[in-house]
């Protein structure tokens, strides 16, 4: 009993060691300063530069009429073969460099050619609308059952 208790714990601390999933945000979402530092995210751009002296990439992408542009740091995912002009998709933390250009430390970083990246977006956001109205949903029910008591 005493065995399966410990393996218990020990699973419990090996659980909390797992890296967080990532919460997918728009390139110009992060660009703009709207997901924090230390946040795990994914995100997809068009890879328009990649410097594996210092492993870092550039990814792009346009949107309303704007280029906006993220810094990946590549060093966790080498060797990466890069292909510019191809359509990447990131999973990393959140970082700032100096004058807090947002940065993202990529533990993954895969070729997303050949995914329809507009479907995407719109599942993206129709995936924001539900966890939102859950939310709700369920903020209003606390609220009912305390009026209950």
């Amino acid at each position: 009993m005493r065995e399966r208790e410990e393996k218990g714990q020990l699973w419990r601390k090996e659980k909390k060691m797992l890296p967080k999933p990532g919460v997918f945000h728009f390139l110009w979402e992060i660009c703009s300063g709207a997901v924090d530092e230390g946040s795990t995210v994914r995100t997809f751009g068009r890879l328009i530069n990649y410097d594996a002296r210092i492993s870092e990439a550039v990814l792009s992408v346009h949107h309303n009429s704007n280029d906006y542009r993220l810094q990946v740091l590549t060093s966790l995912v080498e060797p990466f073969e890069a292909r510019i002009g191809t359509e990447y998709m990131a999973l990393g933390e959140m970082e700032s460099t100096t004058g807090n250009v947002p940065v993202i430390h990529a533990r993954l970083l895969i070729d997303a050619d050949g995914v329809d990246l507009p479907l995407l977006e719109h599942a993206i956001q129709e995936q924001r609308k539900y966890f939102q109205q859950r939310d709700r949903s369920a903020l209003e029910t606390k609220r009912t059952d305390r009026r209950d008591v």
